[in-house]
């Protein structure tokens, strides 16, 4: 099996900063490349808990910022952490996490992802963003279960 393309979906968090080791090494030992992976949580979902909601300008410039923020830091990290990588390029999407990195995986055509067992939330052992991957991946996930996690 000849893994040319890796994925790391990332929600910034420390927990899914763990998986950045492993990322970097086996993208050296395979000289693939990697593809980050943001997704930010489309916030019009949500507007049905609002009532009416708020007015939908700001929510599309929240939105606007959360991207904005997140490519400065995925820029940011690729940087400081991925410079020995053979090439790394980044994704910012919107919509529901697992769904994206699904889709992803196909669009990209990776042969291995990389990710944390948990993220943001850091509240359950496995996380369910990780949970819907690992179950629907047409291709091998490496998970890394981070060593900070807070009791259940």
């Amino acid at each position: 099996m000849e893994i040319k393309k890796i994925l790391w979906p990332t929600d910034l968090s420390k927990t899914a900063a763990e998986a950045q080791q492993y990322v970097s090494f086996l993208s050296q030992v395979l000289q693939a490349e990697i593809h980050l992976i943001y997704v930010a949580e489309d916030l019009s979902r949500f507007e049905h808990y609002w009532g009416t909601g708020p007015d939908p300008k700001h929510t599309r410039e929240l939105q606007e910022h959360e991207m904005a923020a997140a490519k400065k830091r995925l820029e940011d990290l690729c940087r400081e952490h991925l410079s020995g990588c053979p090439m790394y390029h980044i994704h910012i999407l919107m919509g529901e996490p697992a769904q994206e990195n699904l889709k992803a995986i196909e669009t990209i055509g990776v042969g291995l992802v990389i990710m944390a067992t948990r993220g943001l939330k850091d509240i359950f052992p496995f996380g369910s963003v990780a949970e819907r991957v690992i179950k629907n991946s047409p291709v091998p996930v490496l998970t890394v279960n981070p060593k900070t996690r807070r009791p259940v």
